[in-house]
């Protein structure tokens, strides 16, 4: 039986930028409307992908199985980098709802302006900030090799269809 807890090896790169562009409109709506309680809805959306992947999420289940199929072949990319880019979001969403509880809306909306530039440019034209930032921690020797092998060698991505969560 497969673990229910774990993030994929490899991930569709069409189904990350689909999530991404969920984020950036759910993002947008809280920053135009003054919604700022969407960021405490964003960081579980975030801390479940974190944990399983597209598995239990709502947007990870919409870009998986609705959006990203409707794309075209699925590119895949090594997953590790792409969890460490989720647990980012995280980081931002949880700081931003915890700005909220202590009365500092600023700080929220300061945070959510940052997660959607860079949630944007995920989803807009394919740069992860988050991806770009664990390459470095990797050549520091911050994230040991061996977490992510197939980030060294692109030999390792398999071609086949990904499994539907």
């Amino acid at each position: 039986m497969r673990s229910l807890i774990g993030f994929p090896a490899v991930v569709n790169e069409k189904a990350a930028r689909a999530v991404a562009g969920q984020v950036v409109v759910v993002t947008a709506l809280a920053l135009a409307t003054g919604w700022l309680w969407l960021a405490a809805v964003l960081a579980v959306g975030f801390a479940l992908r974190v944990a399983a992947g597209p598995r239990f999420d709502p947007f990870g289940q919409l870009a998986t199985k609705v959006i990203a199929p409707r794309l075209g072949e699925p590119v895949l990319v090594a997953g590790p980098p792409k969890r460490f880019a989720q647990a980012v979001g995280l980081a931002f969403t949880a700081a931003a709802t915890l700005a909220l509880v202590l009365g500092a809306p600023t700080v929220a909306v300061v945070l959510l302006a940052v997660l959607l530039v860079f949630a944007a440019l995920e989803s807009v034209v394919g740069f992860c900030a988050g991806c770009f930032v664990f390459g470095y921690l990797m050549r520091w020797g911050v994230v040991p090799e061996e977490t992510c092998a197939a980030c060294n060698d692109i030999s390792l991505r398999r071609r086949e269809p990904l499994p539907t969560a």
